[in-house]
This record gives structure tokens, C-alpha cells and sequence, in this order.
């Protein structure tokens, strides 16, 4: 049976519907919310009243700081600086570090403690180290997209890179796993320090060909076993190898700072290039939606962007903050 409306019930069915309709439309358009807060941050050499001043008025709450082998007394009035000008050196950029090579060790451990009491010093919560780096002359290896690792999930090592026969792989295997060995075991005593200082050692991937699945990464900082070394998550150095939801998925708390950048996949996802944050591959988003699901309150330090203002790049990390 067909109901049959009078004019007035259709006019009633027809308002109500309308409302319901400009309800969700709304709703479409009201900011996402999160519960978690992000800061924002850029990369500096050197820490001078000015240069923080001219970053806070942008709009930006603090900076990762490039002077890792600062004495200590400096590194305190350069918090001080820091502090007046209301903002934070929250993080320092130690870098790239020979832990593959039993002879620098024990140098990059040094090394690294010399960041990690600057790092105090300045009132960070954590030191950027990229262990170390394989590659070079004779030494052949998968392209990003052909990678299928399999590997031992309590010690990181590396049994396969790739489907099917390893042969060519045979030495980039060996040389994957000495790194992780090394590295493990200069992370390990240099955790000693970090804990005595209160200043995370936060490992980073820098295309330096090791541990560039998510799921491997995450073992190897695990493997680890200290609580004081944690991940430096790279938004845009990982996109060549996963997307960067994938990463953040894997790696979880493990996250103790991000590194805000983008990267520019070709049409058929293999290769591309660095551009601009906000103009490439990284789904901004779903990164935001990700970062919030593991409770990362933390910082977001634009690294690169060079074609950008830096009224522009606060612009830019303002929505990507929003989840815009």
C-alpha cells in the first residue's frame, strides 16, 4: 500500500529532512578534534635572542638545536636565551655516527655523550642519532619498492631482503647485520649516559639503507632494551619504502619526536624527490589522525622546505596540526 501525505506532512517531512541535512553539513565542517597537543619547531645552528624572537612571532614554540658538542655551562644560557624569548630547545641534532665500524665505536659513543650532556644543558628531552650507514662500491641492494625482509624479531638480524634467491644480496645482508650488532651494542652503553642525564637518544632512519621497513625498525629499537632510546620519526625520509601511517602504526610510543617533511612519489610510486611540506605524497591527514591513536604529544620541527617563508611554513605545519 502507497501512504498518501497530505501537503501539510509533506512540508513537515520535508523541513525535518532539511535540518538533518544542514545538521551533517555542519558536522562535515567543524575542525577535527584531538586529544593530544603538538608543538611546533624549526631547526637552528645557533641560539641568539633574535633568531627565537623572529621564530616565536611566526608563530613557532621552539627549536631542535644543531650545536650538539656545546659545553654544558653554554648549552644553560642558551636555554636561558630560549626561556626569555618564550620559547623551547626541546631536541639536538647530533647526526650521522660510525657504530658500524669496531673501530669508531668507541668514538661515536663519546660522541654522543658529549650531545646527550649539551642536550641537558639546554633543557632537551632527547639527542638525534643516525647510527651509522652501509652502502658503497660493490655492495648491491634492493630498490625501496622490491624489499620483502624477513627477519628475527628479538635480534633484528636480516635472513632475507627480498623474495626468492638473496645470492647478490649476500653482502648487503652480512653488512646490514654487522651495523645492527654494532649499533645495538654502542646504543646500549651510551644508554648509560642518556639515563644519567634524563635525555632520550632518539634513533633515526637517513636513507642510510638499515632498517627500512617499519616493522624491522621498531625490532630494532626494541632489541635495544633501554627505555632511553627510543625512535626519531622522519615523515618524509620514509615514504619512498612505506607509507608514513605504516610507520607510526609499527613503531607506536616508540615515537618521542618528529621531523615534519615531504616527499614527492612518481605516478607509479617508485622513486620521486624531497618537495616542500604539504605539496608531496604524505597523506597530512591520516598522519595527524595516526600520530593521535598512539598519544604523541610532542613536537613537529620542519626540516627542509627551503622554497617556503618561514611565515609560510608555520602556515603550512598549522594545518597539518589541525589535521587539515
Amino acid at each position: 500500500m502507497i501512504e498518501q501525505f497530505t501537503r501539510r506532512e509533506f512540508l513537515a517531512v520535508s523541513a525535518g529532512t532539511g535540518i538533518a541535512l544542514s545538521g551533517a553539513a555542519s558536522a562535515a565542517k567543524a575542525p577535527v578534534s584531538f586529544k593530544t597537543k603538538l608543538h611546533k619547531s624549526l631547526i637552528t645552528r645557533k641560539i641568539s635572542a633574535k633568531g627565537l624572537t623572529t621564530m616565536k612571532e611566526a608563530g613557532f614554540d621552539g627549536v631542535e638545536c644543531g650545536a650538539w658538542n656545546a659545553a654544558p655551562a653554554d648549552a644553560e644560557k642558551a636555554r636561558a636565551t630560549a626561556e626569555k624569548a618564550g620559547m623551547k630547545i626541546h631536541s639536538v641534532l647530533r647526526g650521522w655516527l660510525g657504530m658500524n665500524n669496531p673501530k669508531s665505536v668507541a668514538s661515536s659513543v663519546k660522541s654522543l655523550e658529549t650531545a646527550l650532556k649539551a642536550a641537558a644543558g639546554y633543557g632537551a628531552s632527547a639527542v638525534l642519532t643516525v647510527p651509522c650507514r652501509v652502502g658503497g662500491k660493490g655492495l648491491t641492494m634492493p630498490q625501496p619498492w622490491e624489499f620483502d625482509i624477513e627477519f628475527d624479531e628479538k635480534t633484528a638480524l636480516v635472513t632475507r631482503v627480498v623474495k626468492g634467491d638473496n645470492t647478490k644480496y649476500k653482502a648487503y645482508i652480512e653488512a646490514q647485520n654487522l651495523a645492527t650488532k654494532m649499533s645495538r651494542e654502542a646504543l646500549k652503553q651510551a644508554a648509560a649516559t642518556a639515563e644519567k642525564t634524563k635525555v632520550v637518544i632518539a634513533v633515526e632512519n637517513v636513507w642510510n639503507n638499515l632498517w627500512v621497513k617499519p616493522d624491522l625498525a621498531a625490532s630494532f629499537v626494541r632489541s635495544v632494551g633501554s627505555p632511553w632510546v627510543q625512535f626519531y620519526f622522519d615523515i618524509g625520509n620514509h615514504v619512498k619504502y612505506a607509507p608514513p601511517e605504516e610507520w607510526i602504526r609499527a613503531l607506536g610510543k616508540m615515537i618521542v619526536k618528529c621531523h615534519v617533511k615531504d616527499f614527492k612519489l612518481k605516478s607509479d610510486g617508485r622513486g620521486g624527490k624531497f618537495c616542500n611540506i604539504r605539496d608531496g605524497s604524505v597523506n597530512w591527514p591520516l598522519v595527524r589522525k595516526e600520530l593521535d591513536k598512539i598519544g604523541y604529544d610532542g613536537w613537529m620541527t620542519i626540516e627542509g622546505s627551503g622554497g617556503l617563508s618561514m611565515a609560510e611554513k608555520s602556515k603550512r605545519l598549522d594545518l597539518i596540526v589541525a589535521g587539515k
